[in-house]
């Protein structure tokens, strides 16, 4: 499927547009394409553009003092990614976003954005329901880490997000969860077990 029309068919689920509207939104993404383990977002530059997955599966992640890494965010096909707080604030990144796989990406510069909010209240709307769904999701997750034990947070992740698993390493996965990766290891065995 040709990016531009898969972002234009993506923004309709959210919010209707005529094929005008639709035409004018997805001009303004660019189509790049990421080797895997490419940066596309690095600590301390500013990230000037946000990124929609057509096809392939990042991450973003933070690197303590002794150098172990923490994804804060996964995103696979449809799913959106960059470092939000650079992002919105125009300020230097915190975070890597790197990709997971080979991926085809539409991204779109900070200006565009703004400059597609200020030209249909439309496209604010579809803006602000995107920033809220991931706000809940963020939540979500926060409670989840708080409330639950790793296996139950990895038992609803798998659940609700199985088209992740194929794309996503262990090692991501698994740091994404709060846990290690033998940790991991343990409870996906532990579950084939008991399947069989």
């Amino acid at each position: 499927m040709d990016p531009q029309y898969q972002i234009a068919s993506y923004i309709q689920r959210f919010i209707s547009l005529t094929e005008e509207e639709a035409s004018h939104f997805s001009s303004k993404f660019k189509v790049v394409k990421v080797r895997k383990k490419q940066f596309i977002v690095q600590p301390n530059f500013t990230a000037k553009k946000r990124f929609y997955v057509v096809e392939g599966a990042l991450r973003s992640f933070v690197v303590n003092k002794s150098g172990q890494e923490t994804t804060i965010a996964l995103a696979i096909n449809d799913w959106w990614i960059t470092d939000y707080n650079s992002y919105i604030f125009q300020q230097p990144a915190t975070m890597f976003v790197e990709a997971l796989e080979s991926s085809t990406l539409l991204e779109l510069d900070f200006e565009k954005e703004q400059d597609l909010k200020k030209s249909n209240p439309k496209f604010e709307t579809f803006f602000r329901i995107i920033a809220e769904r991931g706000l809940a999701s963020q939540q979500r997750r926060i409670t989840m880490n708080l409330t639950k034990s790793a296996e139950e947070r990895y038992t609803y992740f798998t659940e609700k997000y199985p088209q992740f698993l194929q794309h996503i390493p262990q090692y991501a996965l698994a740091s994404y969860l709060g846990m290690t990766t033998e940790f991991l290891s343990k409870i996906r065995n532990n579950k084939v077990k008991g399947k069989s």
